[in-house]
């Protein structure tokens, strides 16, 4: 049985055309196979990569929210709006954590939005390792 963790398979192929003793070599040809458990790290950093792709986003929608509320934007603008709304989501388990609601159109520091983004990025590294612990590749016991 091959070890699972062993680095690659190579399978070697030659092609000659087909003319008797006189054959002659038309092409070398290296075929590079993954292993299993390099098939399970690729499975293991693709899912790592979607997840951190979601957590950033969410962490960029809640930023953006941050600096249009310090900048005390006009939510009648369609962009705002749309950012309030979108962000609105994310944020609202932490609203009203330190007090005070948000008010649109004065400048406003948001706490919230501040804690909601380390929650999100806490919550991303927890879920990042525990793909780890379920898809990385077991080590073979040592003797």
């Amino acid at each position: 049985m091959q070890d699972p963790n062993e680095r690659r398979i190579i399978q070697e192929e030659v092609v000659q055309t087909p003319q008797g003793t006189h054959a002659s070599v038309v092409e070398d040809r290296v075929r590079v196979m993954p292993t299993p458990a390099e098939q399970q790290l690729a499975s293991l950093y693709r899912a790592k990569r979607i997840v951190w792709f979601v957590v950033s986003v969410i962490i960029a929608v809640i930023a953006l929210r941050f600096v249009l509320l310090a900048l005390a934007a006009n939510q009648e603008n369609a962009f705002a709006s749309f950012v309030y709304g979108l962000s609105g989501i994310f944020v609202a388990p932490f609203l009203g954590l330190f007090g005070a609601e948000p008010t649109f159109g004065t400048s406003y520091y948001e706490s919230a939005s501040l804690v909601a983004i380390a929650v999100y990025l806490m919550l991303g590294w927890l879920i990042s390792k525990l793909l780890e612990l379920i898809l990385a590749p077991k080590l073979p016991p040592v003797m």
